[in-house]
């Protein structure tokens, strides 16, 4: 028996489970430290009335024999694709809901799609970037090229002459950074990704924050993507399912490479490894896109764009260099007096009982600059400001 070697070129450890040892540690020395969390995405609202309605009620279905649900459909549910294929007609984007798959989240599927491609492809991700594009390709032991964002590109990096690839991870909202992808940019890249013959894994996590009307929310907006991009999207951040747990992955039959719908590939894979999500969580899913629900889910938006626009209103007023914080509910700053990214983590931990997420755990752009989210109730973020303002005084 021989172990996968490549899992000993990773990290020893996960990102944020670094970040949660070292406030456990200090914590431990503090115990009367009020410490708020501005590090993880992880959302703070409660779900949507109508969608713990949807919830109750499908699992009162599951106690009754003509109601009872067993193994559900295989790509899912038929009622909650529907509900996304309408949602996708709202975007001017039409699509096939056996194009649409059903899953328990975008992170998991961001790495488990990578099961349908040869191991010998070339890889090219942003750096900064979400540590799961890098890891899950780490462990795989695939070739991966690194293209660089920084504040001269606006955290946008877009192609160069000479640059190859064979799967392309693109990120809209951003994470870490906020940074957005205009239109325009996002044609170049899928430009390119024909001339390639490339796939683009394109991560719209967070595409329900922009309220920009001239940007994509989906890269399915842009000519000619259908026939490169794969999207990812997730009901965590739109619907504060991080705890329920329910996403969904488009892949358009009109992806074929080498003679195949990439379409059947997934297909394939998933319903030999996945067992699908659990009927009562896609009711809730699909009560996300009812019109009461929707728009409940908007106002959960707004009240973290706003605390956004508190975190932004902050660095402004301490001069500090940063993206994001519009269609995006996370802030990307550069760190001050030329401090090193864990540098800052700890003066923020010691000086004002703040937690973010150091920049360089998110490559080797990030040294340098730190990321705060707006996933926070509206007290601790303006307690956290006026924390973080007075220590930077």
């Amino acid at each position: 028996m021989k172990i996968n070697k490549n899992y000993l070129n990773l990290q020893p450890s996960y990102l944020f489970s670094t970040i949660a040892k070292k406030v456990a540690e200090y914590k431990e020395k503090n115990p009367q430290a009020n410490i708020i969390r501005l590090g993880i995405g992880d959302v703070t609202l409660p779900l949507a009335k109508t969608v713990v309605a949807a919830l109750k009620n499908a699992s009162e279905e599951m106690g009754h024999a003509e109601t009872f649900k067993g193994y559900g459909e295989e790509q899912g549910y038929e009622f909650l694709r529907t509900a996304i294929q309408k949602h996708y007609e709202k975007k001017n984007v039409s699509l096939d809901t056996d194009e649409i798959f059903i899953s328990d989240g975008a992170k998991s599927d961001l790495g488990n799609i990578l099961d349908i491609f040869d191991k010998d492809n070339t890889v090219l991700i942003p750096d900064p970037v979400y540590p799961v594009y890098v890891d899950t390709n780490i462990m795989a032991g695939r070739t991966i090229k690194f293209m660089n964002a920084n504040m001269q590109n606006s955290f946008l990096p877009m192609p160069e002459e000479g640059m190859t690839a064979d799967i392309i991870y693109l990120c809209s909202p951003n994470n870490p950074t906020g940074a957005v992808y205009t239109k325009e940019q996002l044609k170049t890249w899928v430009d390119f990704a024909l001339k390639q013959n490339a796939v683009i894994l394109f991560d719209s996590a967070y595409e329900a924050f922009i309220t920009d009307e001239k940007l994509p929310t989906s890269i399915y907006q842009i000519d000619g993507a259908k026939k490169c991009a794969i999207e990812f999207c997730s009901f965590s951040k739109t619907a504060g399912f991080t705890g329920t747990r329910c996403g969904y992955t488009v892949v358009p039959k009109t992806l074929v490479f080498e003679d195949t719908q990439l379409n059947k590939f997934w297909l394939r894979r998933q319903t030999t490894k996945f067992n699908g999500v659990p009927y009562i969580i896609q009711r809730g899913a699909e009560a996300v896109f009812s019109d009461e629900g929707w728009k409940e889910i908007k106002e959960n938006i707004q009240y973290y764009l706003d605390n956004a626009k508190i975190i932004t209103d902050a660095m402004k007023k301490a001069n500090i260099n940063y993206v994001g914080g519009e269609n995006s509910p996370y802030i990307w700053l550069e760190c001050p007096n030329g401090m090193k990214s864990w540098e800052f983590f700890e003066f923020l931990l010691e000086k004002a009982n703040v937690v973010g997420t150091p920049g360089a755990g998110f490559g080797e752009n990030g040294e340098g600059f730190f990321r705060l989210t707006a996933f926070g109730n509206r007290e601790n973020i303006i307690e956290a400001v006026d924390r973080i303002l007075k220590c930077l005084k």
